[in-house]
C-alpha cells in the first residue's frame, strides 16, 4: 500500500513539474512575441521604395548625427542604389566611408575610400578622401612591441597626402602624423636594440642603433641611440668607436641626459651639465663624422 501511494505521489509531482515547465515555456514565448512585436513596429530606415536622393542623404546624415552608424551606412548605400549618377550618390559614397571610419570599422572604410578615389579622381573632396584613408591606417598603429606593418602603410599614405596637398590643412596635419610614425618605427628599433644589448648580443644591438641614427635622424630616439652605441662599443672593448659615438652625441645634443651618461662612461667623471656643454668644441663637423662613423 505504501509503495502504491508513493508511486501515485511521484506521478502527481511529475505532472505538476511538467505543468510548471510548460508555464515557463509559455511565458518565455509570450515575452519573445512581445519583443518581436515591438521590433516590427519600428519603421525601417530603408523601405526599398524610391525616394528623392536628397531626402535619403539627409536621413543618413541625421542617423549619423544621432550615432546610428550602421543604419546611416544602409541609407547612404540606398542613395547610391536608387540614384547612382546623382551628385548625392557621390556624397553618400564618401559619407558611408566616413561613417565606417567614425565607428572604427577601418577595413570597410578603406575599401569604400579606394572605390571613391578610383571613381571620382576629380572630385573636390578627393584630398579629403586620401587624408581619411591615411587616418584609417594611422589610427590602427600598435605599440612598439608589435608588428609595425600598419605603421609603414600609414607612412606611405601620409606621404601621398603630403605630396598632393603640401601647403593645405590636410598636408600639414599629415606631416605632423608622419613625424610621429617615424618616431614609432624608431622606437621599435630601439626596443629591439635594447633587448639585444641586455642579452649581450652587442653586434646586433649596434646594427639596430645605427639604423635609428641613419634612417630616423629627426626623431627623439637619436640621442639615446648614440648613447647605446657608446655603451655597446665599450662593452666590446672598441674604445675608439665609442669615443666617436660619444663625440657626435656631445656635439649635437650637449645638454641631453644621454650625453651626460656617455660623458661619465668615457671619463669616469660626473660633471655638472653646464660644464659639459661648455667643453664641447663648436666646430661644424657633424655631417662628415656622421658619414664616416655610421
Amino acid at each position: 500500500m505504501t509503495g502504491t501511494t508513493s508511486s501515485s505521489l511521484d506521478r502527481q509531482r511529475a505532472k505538476r513539474a511538467r505543468r510548471g515547465v510548460s508555464g515557463r515555456v509559455l511565458a518565455a514565448l509570450v515575452v519573445c512575441v512581445l519583443v518581436l512585436g515591438a521590433c516590427s513596429g519600428r519603421t525601417p530606415v530603408v523601405t526599398g521604395k524610391e525616394e528623392p536622393a536628397e531626402r535619403l542623404y539627409n536621413r543618413g546624415m541625421s542617423l549619423l548625427t544621432r550615432g546610428e552608424g550602421i543604419d546611416a551606412t544602409k541609407v547612404f548605400a540606398e542613395v547610391e542604389r536608387q540614384h547612382p549618377y546623382s551628385i548625392w550618390a557621390t556624397k553618400a559614397m564618401l559619407m558611408a566611408s566616413y561613417t565606417y571610419y567614425a565607428t572604427n570599422r577601418y577595413p570597410e572604410a578603406i575599401v569604400g575610400l579606394d572605390r571613391y578615389i578610383r571613381l571620382h579622381p576629380g572630385s573636390r573632396d578627393i584630398e579629403y578622401a586620401h587624408y581619411l584613408k591615411a587616418l584609417c591606417y594611422y589610427e590602427q598603429i600598435a605599440d612598439v612591441q608589435r608588428d609595425q606593418g600598419i605603421t609603414r602603410k600609414a607612412m606611405e599614405e601620409l606621404q601621398a597626402v603630403m605630396k598632393r596637398d603640401p601647403n593645405g590643412k590636410y598636408g600639414r596635419d599629415a606631416k605632423l602624423k608622419y613625424d610621429l610614425t617615424q618616431d614609432q618605427l624608431a622606437g621599435q628599433e630601439m626596443s629591439v636594440g635594447r633587448w639585444y644589448q641586455k642579452s649581450g648580443m652587442f653586434i646586433a644591438a649596434i646594427n639596430r642603433f645605427k639604423e635609428v641614427i641613419k634612417t630616423y635622424q629627426t626623431t627623439s630616439h637619436v640621442p639615446e641611440a648614440l648613447h647605446r652605441l657608446t655603451e655597446s662599443y665599450l662593452a666590446l672593448g672598441i674604445k675608439d668607436e665609442a669615443k666617436k659615438a660619444a663625440s657626435v652625441l656631445g656635439h649635437n645634443f650637449p645638454g641631453s641626459e644621454w650625453y651626460l651618461d656617455s660623458y661619465v662612461l668615457m671619463t669616469g667623471i660626473k660633471p655638472k651639465r653646464e660644464e659639459v656643454a661648455s667643453s664641447i668644441p663648436r666646430k661644424s663637423w657633424f655631417g662628415r663624422a656622421w658619414d664616416s662613423v655610421f
